[in-house]
Parts: C-alpha cells; sequence; structure tokens
C-alpha cells in the first residue's frame, strides 16, 4: 500500500519528536546525575514551559500566514543550527563539562539546547491544522488517534535511547545524534507532497501576531475559552510530573533502568493512539477529555504512595495511556468548532495559555521539594506522623507531592463536569460551528 501525505508527516514528525525530546530527556538525566539537584531539573522543565507559553502565539501565526509544510521543514533546520552551536560550545568551553549548578555558561547551555527543542513545536501545532487539511471530518478523531500513537513510539524510543545516549557519551553523544536525525527529517519533508491552498490568510489578518483577533475567536464560541482554561489548570498540576518524575524515577533505579522503563511504559501510549484510532473519542470527546483526566489525578494520588517501581510503573501506565485521549479530544474539538485559516493561531494561543500555568509549577515546585517537603519526610514532621508506613528521606519528600497533585486534579475535574462552561463547549461541538477544508480526503 502507497503511503499517503499524511502519514508520511507522521512519520516524519515521529522522528522529529524523537530527535528532540530525546534531547530534553538527556539534558535532564545528565544534568541531575552530574549535581544530584532535584532543583537544577526542575529548571530545566521550567525552561521549557516558559520557552512554550512565550512562543506559542507566535508560532501559531507562522503556521497560519505560511504553508504548513514549509514551516515544519523550518522548524528541523533551525534545531539543527542550534544543536550545531551546543555542541560546539560544550567542546570549546570546560564550565559546561563541569556541571555545576552556579555555572553561568551551564545555564546559558542549557538554554541554547532547550531553545533547539521548543522549536519543533511549531511542528505540534502544524500538524493538528494538516489533519484538518487533509482529513474528512468523520474521521478526525481517529486521525488524532494515530497522532496521539506517534507520540507514543517517540515517548518509547526517547526515554530508552536518552538514558543510553547519557550513560555511554553524555551530551556529546546526544547532540550528535540530534544533529544527523533533524537533518533526516528536513530532507525526508522535501520529498512530501501536500496540496495546501494557496490562499490561506490573504482575506484573513495581517501577518503579525494576531493576540487580540485570536482572543475574539476563542471567547466567541461558548465554553471554549474555559475548556482551554482547564487544560491549563491541568497543566498546573502536570508541571509537578515534568518537575519531579525524573528525580524521582532516578531514585529508585539507575538511568539506564529508568529510561528502560520509560521505554516500557510509553507502550501504553502506543496502544492508547491504536484503540483512538480504531473507536474514535465517542458523540462528545469534552466529556472523554474530563473523564479520562478524572481516572488519572485518582491513580496520581496513590502511585507513590510506597517506594515501589512497581506501583511508578503502574501509575505512569494509566498516565500515558490516558494522556492521548485527553489530547486528541482537545483537538477534534477545536478542529471543528475553530474555522480552518485560524487553526494555527488557535492552537497556538491554546498552547500558550496551557503552559503558561506549568512554568509556575515547575519554578516553585521543585525548590519547594527541595527545601520543604524533603525536610518535612526526612527528619520533620511529616516523618514522624507516617514515617513508619510511609517512608523517609528524599524520596519520600517526592512522592508526597504527587499525592497532594493528585488529590487537587480530583477536585478540579469534578468540578469541570458540573461547570456550566463543559455543557456550552458540548453544544458547541455538536452544532460544529467550523468552517474547515475537508476536501482532500484522498491525501488520508
Amino acid at each position: 500500500m502507497v503511503m499517503q501525505p499524511f502519514h508520511h508527516l507522521l512519520v516524519n514528525n515521529l522522528v522529529a519528536n524523537i530527535t528532540n525530546f530525546t534531547v530534553w530527556f538527556a539534558i535532564t538525566f545528565w544534568i541531575f546525575l552530574e549535581t544530584q539537584s532535584v532543583f537544577a531539573t526542575g529548571m530545566i522543565a521550567g525552561i521549557y514551559l516558559v520557552l512554550t507559553s512565550m512562543l506559542g502565539i507566535w508560532f501559531g501565526s507562522l503556521v497560519d500566514h505560511h504553508r504548513k509544510r514549509s514551516m515544519m521543514l523550518v522548524s528541523s533546520l533551525v534545531s539543527l543550527a542550534i544543536y550545531a552551536a551546543a555542541l560546539g560550545a560544550y567542546a570549546l568551553d570546560p564550565a559546561i563539562r563541569i556541571a555545576t549548578t552556579t555555572s553561568l555558561t551551564l545555564w546559558l547551555f542549557v538554554l541554547l539546547t532547550m531553545v533547539g527543542v521548543i522549536v519543533g513545536n511549531i511542528r505540534m501545532i502544524a500538524l493538528p491544522t494538516l489533519v484538518t487539511l487533509l482529513v474528512p471530518e468523520g474521521r478526525r478523531d481517529k486521525a488524532n488517534g494515530l497522532v496521539g500513537m506517534v507520540s507514543g513510539i517517540g515517548f518509547l524510543t526517547t526515554s530508552a535511547i536518552s538514558g543510553f545516549l547519557v550513560a555511554w557519551g553524555g551530551m556529546v553523544a546526544t547532540l550528535a545524534f540530534a544533529i544527523l536525525f533533524s537533518l533526516l527529517a528536513a530532507l525526508h519533508l522535501l520529498f512530501v507532497p501536500v496540496d495546501e491552498p494557496r490562499d490561506i490568510g490573504e482575506h484573513d489578518a495581517p501577518r503579525r501576531v494576531d493576540l487580540a483577533g485570536t482572543f475574539r475567536i476563542v471567547t466567541a464560541i461558548p465554553g471554549l475559552f474555559a475548556l482551554i482554561l482547564f487544560a491549563a489548570f491541568n497543566n498546573l498540576l502536570g508541571g509537578v510530573y515534568m518537575a519531579l518524575m525524573d528525580a524521582y524515577g532516578l531514585s529508585l533505579m539507575k538511568v539506564e533502568q529508568w529510561g528502560l522503563l520509560w521505554a516500557f511504559v510509553s507502550c501504553a501510549f502506543i496502544l492508547s493512539g491504536l484503540v483512538i484510532a480504531r473507536t474514535g473519542l465517542g458523540a462528545n470527546p469534552v466529556r472523554t477529555l474530563l473523564l479520562v483526566n478524572l481516572i488519572s489525578w485518582a491513580v496520581a494520588v496513590v502511585f507513590t504512595i510506597q517506594s515501589s517501581i512497581i506501583l511508578l510503573a503502574v501509575g505512569c501506565i494509566v498516565w500515558m495511556f490516558f494522556g492521548p485521549y485527553a489530547e486528541a479530544a482537545e483537538q477534534t474539538t477545536l478542529q471543528k468548532v475553530v474555522p480552518f485559516e485560524r487553526q494555527g493561531r488557535v492552537f497556538g494561543f491554546a498552547q500558550s495559555v496551557e503552559q503558561a500555568a506549568s512554568p509556575l509549577t515547575a519554578f516553585l515546585i521543585a525548590p519547594l521539594t527541595q527545601f520543604v517537603f524533603v525536610p518535612l519526610m526526612t527528619d520533620g514532621a511529616g516523618a514522624d506522623m507516617i514515617g513508619d508506613w510511609y517512608g523517609r528521606g528524599a524520596e519520600r519528600g517526592i512522592a508526597i507531592v504527587f499525592t497532594i497533585t493528585g488529590l487537587l486534579g480530583v477536585i478540579a475535574t469534578l468540578a469541570a463536569l458540573r461547570s456550566r462552561s463543559y455543557r456550552q463547549i458540548s453544544a458547541a461541538y455538536a452544532a460544529g460551528n467550523a468552517e474547515t477544508a475537508g476536501n482532500a480526503s484522498p491525501q488520508y
């Protein structure tokens, strides 16, 4: 069977995602192993989230005002150049290789490397708009499931590769890997034909960051802004995972084992995508989004209740399995209710707003865990009260933060299910307000 352009784009995004997220995972692993600092790993997560929040709307404008495939190509080429510059800096500056948390050049190196990762977000905005262009409306939820499956394959490969690259060759091996595969992704894109309308954006807003116009589109659809705000609150809590999960996992096992565990649990991501691609998301994707979040946060309450690799694996599997459901449900909703010529900006706006909350968590939770919860569960009041059955030590200090986060997530999701905004966005989805392309189904 000949692969259609949509499938080529999925494969291309897979290669790019593996490349960029390998760099992110690897630099987090490397920093923690060199410094043993939870604070440092939290700062890396914070840098990612701050840059994502700052640049999302601009990236969305770029996607709307240029050919989607062209912007994906630009993304790979810019990442390639940045990774090459980072490798040169690492080779030339001994202060980076020593890796002390007080080194300014180390943090400049981290910032430069993370910018290379962040540029890949252009692809994450472009791909769902291409789903709208290339896939008929009735099949978009299943196509979004395939996108989730590809993300799962990327996570599986990334986590295993990152652990072994860091153990074998540190950041030199990681950046060399990133340079090679960024080049391969760019070359492949040159041979993927995408029939994009030539007049996209010409009748629309000027070619600039049109925040006011995008905000008007979002607020004009009843319940949509509330949906984005719920996702933002969810990411506020999810920032805890980004800031602390690697530190928690590496406290229980070696880096190679942690990488392999991530590879194993990421199979749930793939399974989830396959299930969505086969069964879809149901008649109301918004309800699906809230229900899977309720399950995920309920599990988050208990998966670190004891120092257990098995419990950790089960918690991560549940998180991974339901993550694509939430992502696909939000994308499917936006693809139906937002006009096609505005989708890049709305996806970028959603990315910015949703990620704006997480940096607060990432920047606050790492020092809060390091200086409050770790002492609390090592020799403080928490250790005295529950230490006999919960455990004591730094790893238990990280664990209790996950439990508190899960409780907050359950409360927030139950409130959202009972809200007026939930009923409004469900009704908007049922009405189907968007003017979508829907004329390129042969490409899927």
